[in-house]
């Protein structure tokens, strides 16, 4: 039986992407990707350059921070045939592994008889290697670029693959925007916390004066106007993802929690205790399921 995979280098996918559609190269964070359209661009793709041949899976690789999965690489992860692959990003902010996870696995299914046809979403000069062993194994390999493909795309790769596709601006707003800038309203509720009830002076976790239920109540209140600005800030199509996720997991992703322990641990003027972390995700995750 015939079959297709899909490889798609994210970090190339989000460069070039933000810059067909607004001139500039835009940071991860200002950029939005709608999941199930790029999935259905990238199908539609595969059976466009190899019909007739059934879909194997897309391969997604990308960077990641931590271990903890963003929201992005969550749902992907539990979307169905998408195989999520990740290397790692450095202080420095330099994607590492990425292109050797690429052409490994090209190659392991190239020899494994698994695909007869590979579509690449890359423009990366170090995956041609893999694009020349998985053709020797009688692979064809349909590289899609982004405009302009001819400056984003090495040369050499260009050559060695079998066919090329370029994608312009039109086709890219399909799966990818850029955000809004935030609204002032809400980067003031970030900013300046409504209750300046703290000063300068750390305040005791909630476990050390379990009698005071004054500084309980303005602790818990303090956390609630932290979590409460953040949500405020979350658009539709944010809180709809989170939402589908916590279909099957009930974990925040690093991108929310990083900012929610960060903001909070800023207002408390300390660490949080076990006990306040998970306040503040359990009502992160309250106040976003009743958005």
């Amino acid at each position: 039986m015939s079959c297709v995979a899909v490889f798609v280098d994210a970090g190339y996918l989000f460069a070039q992407g933000s810059t067909a559609l607004s001139g500039s190269k835009k940071p991860r964070t200002d950029v939005k990707l709608n999941e199930t359209a790029i999935m259905a661009e990238l199908t539609g793709a595969a059976q466009t350059k190899s019909p007739g041949c059934a879909l194997l899976r897309v391969y997604w690789y990308d960077g990641a921070l931590s271990p903890r999965l963003t929201l992005e690489h969550s749902i992907l992860a539990h979307m169905g045939y998408i195989k999520l692959r990740l290397g790692f990003v450095t202080g420095r902010g330099q994607q590492k592994g990425v292109d050797s996870l690429i052409v490994t696995d090209l190659i392991d299914l190239a020899r494994n008889h698994a695909i007869t046809d590979a579509v690449m979403l890359s423009g990366d000069e170090d995956i041609r290697i893999g694009v020349q062993i998985a053709q020797s194994f009688g692979v064809r390999v349909h590289l899609v670029g982004i405009a302009p493909s001819r400056g984003s795309q090495s040369m050499q790769l260009l050559r060695e693959s079998d066919t090329t596709t370029e994608w312009d601006a039109t086709t890219v707003s399909k799966f990818l925007s850029i955000k809004a800038p935030a609204t002032t309203a809400a980067a003031s509720a970030l900013s300046v916390s409504t209750i300046p009830i703290f000063g300068t002076v750390p305040i005791p976790p909630l476990a050390a004066s379990p009698a005071s239920s004054v500084l309980l109540a303005a602790v818990t209140a303090a956390l609630d106007t932290i979590i409460r600005a953040m949500v405020a800030t979350l658009d539709s199509s944010d809180i709809t993802a989170l939402k589908t996720l916590w279909l099957t997991t009930r974990s925040v992703p690093r991108e929310f929690d990083g900012k929610l322990l960060a903001r909070s641990r800023a207002e408390l003027g300390r660490d949080l205790a076990p006990d306040e972390k998970r306040f503040v995700r359990s009502r992160f995750t309250t106040l976003v399921q009743a958005a």
